[in-house]
């Protein structure tokens, strides 16, 4: 892009801002422009219609969220609620289908971005069918650190909705992963230690090998 054409892009960039728990992107809301986590966290959830919640995405800063569905220029699916003070940035859907139908490297970015997105899905089925606690908590764990995260601000209860286990499991998942010290505990944090560990566990089905509990980076 020419200086011109980035300035243009950033000019026309919006912002939206909510505290803890407040909910940024409502579903049923219509799409006007694709969002990355410019500061804070978000989540991704839906509710049944007796109430019951179900996060299935964590979003860190630095990350695009609903590409697919900027695509299909429907409304959003879902809520986006900030898990804290939270600043969502947004692409104006003009910007974004001229960059989609003009910019052979935007382009390629969405089709990495969308194959992430498939990845995750796919892991996170096979994660509801096939893995036990344990796997399941190290893989959030390890998609917050892929983004560049070893110090993750998330309740027990949030990591809860977004892996499918009750808080009480969480906990319990947690304690145990930090008597092999591969995290440090604080209140509504957690800190990666020993990476490679939890990459161990959370690695595709067939080729896992056993953490070395022995092994810390600390």
């Amino acid at each position: 892009m020419s200086a011109s054409e980035k300035n243009a892009l950033l000019d026309a960039m919006v912002l939206r801002k909510a505290g803890k728990g407040d909910v940024l992107l409502a579903a049923g809301e219509p799409i006007e422009a694709w969002y990355g986590v410019l500061s804070g966290m978000a989540k991704l959830q839906t509710k049944s219609h007796d109430g019951k919640l179900s996060a299935f995405l964590g979003v860190p800063a630095g990350e695009w969220f609903g590409e697919g569905s900027v695509l299909k220029e429907d409304v959003w699916r879902y809520d986006v609620v900030a898990l804290r003070d939270t600043t969502l940035i947004g692409m104006p859907l003009l910007h974004f289908r001229r960059l989609y139908r003009t910019s052979l490297p935007f382009a390629h970015f969405l089709i990495d971005h969308l194959n992430m997105r498939l990845g995750q899905a796919m892991a996170a089925i096979e994660s509801g069918r096939l893995r036990n606690p344990e796997e399941r908590v190290a893989q959030y764990l390890i998609h917050f650190s892929w983004a560049g995260m070893s110090k993750i601000t998330l309740s027990q209860e949030d990591l809860g909705h977004l892996a499918g286990l009750s808080r009480q499991t969480i906990n319990r998942v947690l304690k145990h992963f930090e008597s092999q010290g591969w995290v440090s505990l604080e209140f509504g944090r957690v800190d990666i230690i020993h990476h490679e560990a939890l990459q161990k566990l959370a690695s595709p089905i067939g080729t896992k090998a056993t953490p070395d509990a022995g092994q810390s980076t600390a």
